[in-house]
């Protein structure tokens, strides 16, 4: 499951306006590289809509089935915002619906994948 947590509107070339919407998954504990200590986390990714700004404030806190997976794709640069150090990534977080995990999950155990995150890397790599 996913959370609708907030909303962000961006503007298209021609001038007009849309709105993400941003999910979230479930808690996740994470073990720190440098401290060895756990820390919680979340993943978050936003998914475009065609609501308008109204419908977006009121879908806050609803819920839906799916999950929020790491996606491969061309490396790009990102800077912390809490540090301002710039990072080069090579993935990206998206939202993909519980039917096409399940999808993923039957094409990639055929290939002798098991792991749920795996098998959705290696479908889209």
């Amino acid at each position: 499951m996913v959370t609708i947590t907030n909303y962000k509107e961006l503007q298209k070339e021609n001038g007009t306006s849309f709105y993400l919407l941003q999910v979230q998954g479930g808690i996740e504990m994470i073990r720190s590289k440098q401290t060895g200590d756990f820390y919680a986390t979340a993943k978050k990714a936003y998914v475009p809509s065609t609501f308008d700004e109204i419908t977006c404030k009121n879908l806050i806190g609803s819920q839906m089935s799916g999950e929020v997976v790491k996606k491969n794709c061309e490396p790009f640069e990102y800077t912390v915002k809490e540090t301002g150090e710039v990072v080069t990534l090579s993935h990206r977080w998206v939202y993909v619906t519980q039917e096409d995990m399940e999808n993923k999950n039957m094409i990639n155990r055929n290939e002798g994948v098991a792991s749920k995150n795996n098998a959705f890397q290696v479908a889209y790599a």
